[in-house]
């Protein structure tokens, strides 16, 4: 019997066609993939990923199959899943657990059969996998040997376990290093949000209001592509220092009950929840369209819109109308899901090129270190964002300069008289 939970295998010809495409642009990664096969490092281990499961994650799981890895692989969204993917990942012989729209049942139960698999390394994107290894499936956290984290809602829930010392296993914060958020949260997200909304909603950004909830990396790209599109942008943030950026990077800043009048478009991307709550829609302008860019779907509250409308309808793919009391018209784009992969295809293969091989250079790392490494969340290792950052400058045939034995010498010592 077929060891996988897809919708329709016979989907697998268009999901190649895309895994293949991506690959082709991808060359960190494919460099790493010949020294993995070269190495068969992961020969006989068996390692679990959940990260949203499109055509560059599809390439990830085939890099780790290619080093010897028993590779099982489920979403981490229940609406990012691309079922011919999917499809053409277990037409490979991988273990893949996940479809399109699964109810919030059939997604736990895809995570479920992926740890079934017994893992010795962990692959997570949001922290899903992981929890389930500290709650329902606690017996098999002695087996893990370590992890990687994708992304800064997963990272935060680790430092949160990790605090209250109930981490069981080694994990790498991928999300944190410097190749990862420099450009994934910051350039991927920035474009991959607009091209989810633009392609959803075929309107025109240019002229209209911008809302951008958060100020971290994700945001910051937002708000430098919502700007580069002929947007006025306004952005909103609790923390004081990167409000501050926010006024000098020559955005408006103000609270977001005040941005809440003057939006035509929202965009949560804190990682928190109730970003957007019914004081915000009371006062929303006719017409006004949120959408979520963190990892989860409790930023926008869903609960609040439909108690407050008198009337809900699906007016286009991934839009919901939600009418008010008074008659206004307030949308909702991918149920409150992330934008940029519940209505799009993510971020792009170059930047995802870069996160992707970190998280493989990590899990290589993870088990060279098995049983050295404390239960605790760690940095990525500099060498490895430094060796990703130099195999992508050769991949775009650039050259940098190098320090000289002298400059070493100056810049490692604290007495310039010598």
């Amino acid at each position: 019997m077929p060891d996988y939970l897809i919708r329709d295998i016979n989907l697998a010809p268009e999901g190649r066609l895309k895994i293949d495409w991506v690959s082709n642009h991808m060359p960190v990664l494919n460099a790493i993939r010949k020294e993995f096969e070269r190495e068969q490092l992961f020969k006989g281990v068996r390692i679990a990923v959940s990260i949203h499961l499109e055509a560059k994650t599809a390439y990830l799981a085939e890099v780790l199959a290619a080093g010897g890895a028993d590779v099982s692989i489920s979403g981490s969204n229940p609406l990012s899943t691309q079922d011919d993917v999917a499809a053409a990942l277990a037409e490979k012989g991988i273990k893949v657990y996940s479809w399109y729209n699964a109810t919030a049942e059939e997604y736990e139960e895809h995570l479920l059969h992926v740890l079934d698999n017994r893992p010795d390394v962990v692959i997570d994107d949001g922290g899903d996998l992981v929890q389930l290894l500290h709650s329902q499936r606690r017996d098999l956290a002695e087996n893990v040997k370590g992890g990687c984290e994708e992304t800064t809602t997963g990272v935060l829930r680790l430092r949160a376990l990790e605090r209250e010392g109930g981490l069981k296993f080694p994990m790498i914060a991928v999300n944190d290093a410097m190749c990862k958020y420099l450009f994934d949260n910051r350039y991927g997200t920035g474009e991959s949000v607009w091209s989810g909304i633009m392609r959803t909603t075929n309107l025109i950004v240019a002229g209209k209001t911008v809302v951008v909830m958060g100020y971290g990396w994700c945001g910051k790209g937002i708000a430098l592509r919502a700007k580069g599109l002929g947007a006025k942008v306004i952005v909103t943030e609790v923390d004081p220092v990167k409000a501050i950026e926010a006024h000098m990077d020559g955005f408006t800043v103000m609270n977001s009950v005040d941005a809440a009048r003057y939006g035509d478009i929202f965009i949560t991307v804190t990682g928190c929840k109730d970003v957007l709550v019914k004081k915000h829609y009371e006062v929303m302008k006719d017409g006004a369209i949120m959408c979520n860019a963190g990892h989860f779907d409790v930023e926008v509250n869903k609960p609040h819109l439909n108690q407050m409308a008198t009337g809900v309808r699906t007016v286009r793919r991934d839009i919901e109308e939600f009418t008010m009391p008074d008659g206004r018209k307030l949308y909702l784009l991918a149920e409150g899901r992330l934008v940029n992969l519940a209505a799009g295809d993510g971020h792009p293969a170059e930047i995802m090129d870069m996160s992707f091989a970190l998280q493989a250079l990590s899990a290589k790392y993870v088990l060279q270190n098995a049983g050295k490494l404390e239960r605790c969340v760690y940095n990525v290792p500099k060498e490895i964002d430094d060796r990703v950052a130099n195999i992508k400058l050769k991949s775009m045939g650039v050259e940098i300069d190098k320090l000289t034995p002298e400059q070493e010498k100056y810049i490692n010592s604290w007495n310039h008289g010598e």
